[in-house]
């Protein structure tokens, strides 16, 4: 696998956008799709697959279906923003099951994480007994979501 962007082409473009619609789509199906023949296909996405533009392949889960329908996004401010300290954040945060998603931003605080919980009151324990437990934390604020607009997993 090689770093930086990959080049592509518009029917590389076409099988990106199938599988990321239907991840199980058979080979014969995204040909068919893409206007290709099924050896071509099956080359392309092996080279996607081994390229790393294709990471890998997952099932979708539906939070809210499963007891997860609160989201809450947290600033986080470290007290200390040293290699050492950011990376102890970093190991520390990867262990939060509630947390989906975690960001380190240039800007007024240093981290920004999606925090998904069952409810308001299950986030307020998981802030208290997790979040502002983690290295390093000097303050959170809490934004919490109303409504998913739009939601892209990208793996």
């Amino acid at each position: 696998m090689t770093n930086g962007p990959a080049e592509l082409d518009r029917f590389d473009r076409a099988i990106l956008a199938a599988l990321a619609t239907d991840g199980r789509m058979s080979h014969t199906e995204l040909a068919r799709w893409v206007g290709l023949t099924k050896s071509p296909v099956q080359a392309r996405v092996k080279r996607l697959e081994d390229t790393g533009v294709i990471a890998g392949y997952r099932a979708m889960l539906n939070p809210i279906r499963m007891g997860q329908a609160h989201v809450a996004f947290v600033e986080c401010r470290l007290a200390d923003t040293r290699e050492a300290a950011l990376q102890a954040f970093n190991r520390a945060v990867r262990a939060l099951p509630e947390v989906e998603e975690c960001h380190m931003i240039a800007g007024g605080f240093d981290y920004l994480l999606k925090v998904r919980t069952g409810d308001i009151s299950e986030y307020r324990r998981v802030l208290a007994e997790r979040i502002s437990t983690l290295p390093h934390v000097a303050s959170t604020s809490t934004y919490v979501a109303m409504e998913t607009v739009k939601e892209t997993g990208l793996g």
